[in-house]
């Protein structure tokens, strides 16, 4: 980091967040993309959707092109303080019995889906077998 760069608290990167005033995250670097919403291919809500936190991962996701790399340059104000982010909430995943709870109707359902129409065939073919012997008889 130069001496001239400036360095800004996340907290301070968190209010640019809306369409006048749009500030980006990206790989400990901030940048000031307000005047390229308009022209983002992507859209100006994907730039909006990824302000106000790290977007670090919402860019790599995308695999952007090395011109694109190039073109944030001219919207780079200055860093974050590396010690003001805070820290990720990693995903966990639930284990509770909810989710076993879930699973329980969709087997029964199976097992209705399959018994329901052995019995209208088992019921079509008692009337029909009715019928035969009805036809014999008299």
């Amino acid at each position: 980091m130069g001496s001239g760069e400036k360095v800004f608290v996340y907290e301070d990167l968190v209010k640019h967040k809306d369409r006048n005033d749009c500030w980006l995250l990206i790989s400990g670097k901030v940048y000031n993309v307000t005047q390229f919403l308009e022209d983002h291919p992507g859209g100006d809500e994907v730039l909006l959707a990824a302000s106000g936190k790290d977007a670090t991962d919402d860019f790599e996701d995308v695999g952007h092109s090395d011109d694109a790399r190039e073109q944030m340059q001219k919207y780079y104000i200055g860093e974050v303080d590396a010690t003001t982010i805070p820290a990720r909430r990693m995903y966990k995943a639930q284990t509770s019995t909810a989710a076993t709870q879930q699973e329980e109707p969709g087997f029964l359902f199976k097992i209705i889906q399959f018994l329901v129409p052995l019995l209208i065939l088992g019921f079509a073919f008692g009337l029909q077998f009715l019928g035969k012997k009805e036809k014999t008889e008299t």
